[in-house]
């Protein structure tokens, strides 16, 4: 962190009620130099096709050029370029691909705004925060439900959260922390820069932010902080008679109750909550589950960035929660193996071969945690028996014995599956 951010974050955290200026001076050449070189350099070019490689050949010129434009209060935020992604369910989920002077301009920004928010964001908020992974959140999630007095849990989800956001909500939200006026239109250019679809049609949102721009990771912490966050620890806490848990990533979030009345309010009163804000619960994935040590047979199960979470018996005889790779997920990896290997399977082996290390290394280090060996294990073996039928379909005479293969698989050393996570607590060790 720059000695500048330091003084910020500093300050940040000794005064709460600190409100920042002249954050947009900030935005000199050397702070964008360190953004410039901070930004994938394979990353897609957006909607004016420039290239990191494109824009490093004369950068600083292009540098001192952009500072110019945003002293004199002439930069403009370019169009984003809209890309569709297939998700799970068969639905497309858009993203968006600012560029490139943008990215440079939404990294130092974002850089600021990490510096002072990360001093006031909650322990429940894990998503796109520095130090807080995905599979650790599920390790806490799993912690916390097997150790606490837990009997209800709800996992809700929030429809199109990221098209959803409030410009006006976002701006008042910005101004409890940052008092500078042209740091704030900057970040509005972004938020209603317009969109060009796949087709070339251009639309100008009234609301959101584009879901893959760097700055909108932080910007949707920053709603969620206050309008979920510090609700549900300062109003639902104090409304619930019993203990009560919630941890979000990102738009995802899950929250258990002690008793369950307290959970059937949370329930009822989270879409209104939202619906000031400008969001909607999304009701089909909205559920309330009986989730308790002494739940018995009338325990549910749900899942959680990728992970299923369930009451279960250990071979002690005791009963303990378990996070295992969830079916869904399981399923739709074995799906784009299947269609990738099909689509790849022309490429010479050892290349073909790394990549298949590559995929598999970063499937285990993911959902490598305890307990999960067994889903790890059916991945493996429809992973290789895929492997198996395409390789042996790449001309037309069979290529391999299962033998052959198998031996094959030796030479290229593709990893097993394996436990990568670390143990996090002793108490959970004889799980």
């Amino acid at each position: 962190m720059s000695t500048s951010l330091r003084g910020i974050a500093n300050r940040a955290r000794k005064d709460k009620k600190a409100r920042f200026q002249n954050l947009y001076r900030l935005l000199d050449e050397e702070n964008l130099r360190v953004s410039f070189y901070e930004l994938r350099k394979t990353a897609a070019a957006g909607i004016d096709k420039v290239t990191f490689q494109d824009y490093e050949n004369n950068l600083e010129e292009r540098l001192s050029n952009l500072v110019e434009r945003l002293k004199e209060k002439r930069y403009r935020a370019k169009p984003v370029r809209r890309k569709y992604i297939p998700k799970a369910d068969g639905k497309k989920r858009p993203l968006g691909i600012p560029a490139l002077e943008d990215k440079v301009l939404q990294r130092a920004c974002a850089k600021t705004l990490n510096a002072i928010y990360e001093e006031d964001f909650l322990e429940c908020s894990w998503g796109y925060r520095p130090g807080r992974s995905a599979q650790r959140a599920s390790y806490e999630l799993e912690r916390a439900l097997h150790r606490g007095k837990y009997g209800w849990v709800v996992e809700a989800d929030i429809r199109g959260f990221f098209e959803n956001i409030d410009h006006d909500w976002m701006q008042r939200m910005l101004e409890e922390r940052v008092d500078d006026r042209a740091y704030i239109r900057l970040i509005r250019k972004w938020l209603r820069g317009g969109i060009m679809e796949e087709d070339g049609k251009m639309i100008h949102p009234a609301t959101g932010t584009p879901q893959g721009g760097i700055i909108s990771p932080v910007l949707a912490n920053i709603y969620l902080h206050y309008v979920l966050d510090r609700w549900f620890n300062k109003v639902i806490k104090a409304e619930s008679r019993g203990a009560i848990y919630l941890i979000r990533y990102a738009d995802d979030f899950v929250c258990a109750f002690q008793y369950r009345e307290d959970a059937l309010r949370f329930k009822r009163e989270l879409p209104t909550r939202l619906k000031k804000f400008g969001l909607e619960v999304a009701e089909e994935k909205t559920k309330m589950h009986r989730f308790s040590r002494f739940g018995g047979g009338d325990n549910g199960k749900f899942d959680f960035l990728g992970f299923e979470f369930r009451w279960v018996k250990r071979r002690s005889g005791k009963r303990g929660v378990q996070r295992r790779t969830s079916v869904k997920k399981k399923r739709v990896s074995i799906a784009n193996f299947s269609q990738w290997i099909k689509e790849n399977r022309h490429k010479p082996m050892a290349k073909l071969m790394r990549i298949v290390s590559s995929k598999l290394r970063g499937y285990w280090n993911y959902y490598g945690v305890r307990g999960n060996m067994k889903s790890l294990s059916q991945v493996n073996h429809e992973c290789k028996r895929l492997l198996f039928k395409w390789l042996n379909r790449r001309s037309q005479r069979r290529s391999y014995t299962w033998e052959g293969f198998i031996d094959m698989l030796k030479h290229y050393r593709i990893p097993r599956p394996c436990i990568t996570e670390a143990s996090q607590d002793p108490q959970l060790k004889m799980f």
